[in-house]
This record gives structure tokens, C-alpha cells and sequence, in this order.
């Protein structure tokens, strides 16, 4: 498949954040290999004259999600931590660029980069019909994002080549994708993309 980006498309960039990265509060595995062919996107868009969102958690201490607060992962991506900030390689262009926080409230999870965000209304503002998503967790965030992109009417693509999963359980990664499959989105990779 071939598929041209164009006016009307995005790029959302999902929490490429230190503490998702090895060694970081909470790793995905393999995540900082993604990293140049995450920045080879974020480029072709950038040449393009395309918007780049980039998602990120961006909790407070007592956030829900972390253990001790009734949560079931450790504290990670503290506001204003070094551990909440993208990757030192990620590139992150001049112009045409936005940082989405979520779960910015202690009482509120968002695996989701539409979930209490203005995400939604950018992408309406600036005529977006198309996003195109990568980043990490395939079966946490990326999953969440790109479903929400889904029911919001989004015609979606998941960036196979520039995703990592947690794999919590064997295979999750893959059942989050046939998942998006089967809603709609379509799986490519750098190959299939010109611009």
C-alpha cells in the first residue's frame, strides 16, 4: 500500500518520554530504538508543512495511576521531572509543533492523547481528517489514542515500524493492533508513506 500525506493530515507522536525509556521509571522495551525512525516521521511531516502533536503524561505526585495512590503502575513522568521529558534524540521541529499533556489531574487517568486535552479541537482547527500514530505503549497509549482518533471520526494510521508495546501480558501488543484493525485503522510502515 502507498499512501501520500498531504493538507488535512497529522502526525501525533505518543509519549516518547524518558521514563517509557530503558532504564526509565516504567520501560518499554525497546523503546529508544524507535526513536530514529519516530524522528524520520516527525521530519517527512515537518518538510511537508504538516502538524506534529506530541503527546505526553505529565502527572502530578499523587497521581491515580501510581501504587500507594490506588494505581497499578509506579510513579513515572512527574511534572517537571527529568523522567517526564522525551527523549534527549527525539527531534522536535522549530515550527508547526504542539505538546499535548495528559493526565494532568491527580483523580484522572488518560491513556488516551484526546482524553482531557484540547488534542480534538486542534486537529478540527487546523482541518485535520487524517492522523497517522507512533510512539510508545502500542497496547497502552498508542492503542488508546488511536482508537479515540477512531471514534472520533479520524480516518487512522498506525505507524507499525515506530511503535513499542510493554507486552504486560504475552501478546498484547498484537491483540491492540488487531483491535485497531478491526475499528478501522490501517497498519503501515515508512515504506508505504511518501510525501
Amino acid at each position: 500500500m502507498k499512501v501520500k500525506v498531504r493538507d488535512g493530515d497529522a502526525l501525533i507522536v505518543v509519549d516518547m518520554q524518558r521514563d517509557f525509556m530503558p532504564g526509565g521509571a516504567l520501560p518499554v522495551p525497546g523503546a529508544d530504538e524507535i526513536v530514529p525512525r519516530v524522528n524520520e516521521y516527525i521530519k517527512l511531516f515537518e518538510r511537508e508543512g504538516l502538524p506534529v502533536f506530541f503527546t505526553r503524561d505529565w502527572h502530578p505526585p499523587n497521581h491515580i495511576s501510581f501504587k500507594g495512590h490506588g494505581g497499578v503502575w509506579p510513579p513515572h513522568c512527574v511534572q517537571n521531572t527529568e523522567g517526564a521529558a522525551f527523549h534527549p534524540e527525539l527531534y522536535l521541529p522549530a515550527d508547526n509543533k504542539f505538546i499535548i499533556s495528559k493526565g494532568t489531574s491527580p483523580d484522572f487517568d488518560a491513556y488516551s492523547g484526546f482524553q482531557g486535552t484540547v488534542l480534538d479541537e486542534l486537529l478540527k482547527e487546523r482541518g485535520v481528517r487524517r492522523i497517522f500514530v507512533c510512539g510508545v505503549a502500542t497496547d497502552y497509549c498508542v492503542k488508546n489514542t488511536a482508537e479515540g482518533g477512531l471514534n472520533l471520526g479520524y480516518e487512522t494510521f498506525v505507524l507499525t515500524d515506530a511503535i513499542k508495546g510493554v507486552d504486560v501480558n504475552p501478546g498484547d501488543s498484537e491483540r491492540a493492533l488487531e483491535r485497531l484493525l478491526e475499528k478501522g485503522a490501517v497498519l503501515l510502515e515508512r515504506a508505504d508513506l511518501t510525501g
